[in-house]
């Protein structure tokens, strides 16, 4: 579904991503984990179009999307769920949500997603006319996340979606992926806690300094020694 090539990324002088290349295959959840600075985060937002590579090629279903506008790329199915959450705090969750599907023009796909959202999140459903910035950061993080299913993704990139929340919240962000998974929905994940990233994936890439360093089979690298010092905890 995704292949990326060679992808180096910039910010002013600074060298972000070096030459990175990796693949996601349909219907799969691949974990992209290092340290903070690796470069998880730029090689997200280079996928989804918000930042522009300086060199090297990203083809969504053989489609070079390298240099599309964000929102071609959101049509075609790619979409970003981003870190820290980005709510619109003054509108309300059913509102952040209609939004987020304002550009598809088919009323039953979003009116089915909007109720599909709601089924993953109950908790949404009861505060839909609540104002976003009036919920705790574990109900945030849940309407980003539907908030990008209601664009419609066939590849959801997704950054850091346990970050600062409670275990049990964390649990239930992770249930849910799972659930996108038999959904049909391809995920790309980004994701701190990489014993539990490793645990739900099919895949992983570790980056180091904007470098692939290791790749292979999720549960290949859960026992893998340099990832175990390094991500593990030994």
């Amino acid at each position: 579904m995704l292949t990326v090539q060679d992808l180096h990324v910039y910010y002013g002088r600074i060298h972000a991503l070096r030459g990175i290349s990796l693949e996601v295959k349909t219907g799969e959840i691949v974990a992209l984990i290092g340290s903070n600075g690796a470069g998880k985060t730029t090689t997200l937002a280079a996928l989804s179009g918000l930042l522009r590579p300086r060199s090297g090629v990203i083809y969504f279903e053989e489609k070079n999307i390298t240099h599309l506008p964000v929102h071609q790329i959101v049509r075609l199915g790619v979409v970003h769920c981003p870190e820290g959450r980005q709510v619109f705090a003054r509108l309300s969750v059913a509102e952040n949500l209609q939004l987020a599907g304002a550009h598809r023009s088919e009323r039953a796909a979003r009116m089915r997603d909007l109720q599909r959202v709601y089924e993953l999140f109950p908790i949404l459903a009861q505060r839909r006319n609540q104002y976003a910035g009036t919920l705790s950061g574990g109900e945030q993080q849940m309407l980003a996340i539907g908030r990008a299913l209601m664009s419609g993704p066939r590849l959801l990139l997704l950054d850091e979606p346990s970050l600062g929340l409670a275990p049990m919240i964390v649990e239930s962000i992770f249930r849910v992926i799972e659930a996108l998974r038999r959904d049909g929905v391809t995920v790309l994940l980004v994701e701190q806690n990489a014993y539990r990233a490793l645990q739900l994936a099919d895949r992983a890439y570790v980056l180091e300094t904007g470098c692939i360093k290791i790749h292979g089979p999720a549960r290949e690298l859960m026992d893998n020694s340099a990832v175990r010092a390094a991500y593990l905890g030994g």
